[in-house]
């Protein structure tokens, strides 16, 4: 089990998916910042995509301002692009999206989905399938916010009804429409899936790692 802090979150340190626009509505800005918030009031650090710019950079600032450290990773492609004025907190540069991915989980006790495009949702469906092969062990939040998941969570469900997914493994996506519920819900979550592989035959050091980068990390 992991450390508690004195405000009795589980995690110290949570991975937020975020796209790097802020979408048409204000009620995803909105969210964005109720999240950072959330995670302030919970004395909670951050890891995300290293973006300034769209969602990304509206909660990278406020958990920032909000006096926890901030994490971002980015390959060195995106930085002209997913960067526009100063940094947010540390930056790392990595290589690219696999690396990007791979150290955004390890870096992570949590991971949490706020609306975004085809990144976002290709993050955290990895994140789900991981925690299905049982590659990890950490909980998998989605903010819901009006509605935005609401085809993706019933197509899970459908994937349920036509014998793809196995009920337990469709519970392992937690979701919520507000930032606190969703803390809330994943604070208090446990694990009913069975794992595909133990946790303990995957290599976690290496994923991530193409066939020609192992042997750097060893």
């Amino acid at each position: 089990m992991m450390e508690e802090n004195h405000q009795g979150s589980r995690f110290r340190k949570v991975c937020v998916f975020c796209g790097s626009h802020s979408g048409h509505r204000e009620v995803f800005s909105d969210a964005a910042i109720e999240l950072g918030n959330e995670l302030v009031k919970r004395k909670i650090d951050l890891v995300y995509g290293g973006g300034s710019v769209g969602l990304m950079g509206l909660i990278s600032r406020r958990v920032y301002e909000g006096g926890f450290h901030v994490l971002g990773i980015i390959p060195k492609a995106l930085m002209p692009i997913e960067i526009s004025g100063e940094t947010v907190g540390e930056v790392r540069v990595v290589a690219d999206m696999h690396e990007r991915k791979a150290a955004m989980a390890q870096e992570s006790e949590a991971f949490i989905a706020l609306p975004g495009g085809y990144g976002t949702m290709e993050e955290l469906l990895e994140m789900i399938t991981w925690s299905q092969l049982g590659i990890h062990k950490k909980t998998v939040g989605l903010l819901n916010v009006d509605g935005y998941y609401n085809s993706l969570l019933a197509l899970f469900d459908t994937g349920v009804e036509e014998g793809f997914i196995k009920p337990g493994a469709r519970n392992i996506v937690v979701s919520a429409p507000t930032a606190k519920e969703l803390m809330e819900k994943m604070e208090e979550y446990t694990p009913s899936h069975k794992h595909v592989a133990s946790h303990e035959s995957w290599n976690v050091e290496e994923l991530g790692a193409y066939p020609g980068q192992q042997s750097k990390q060893q």
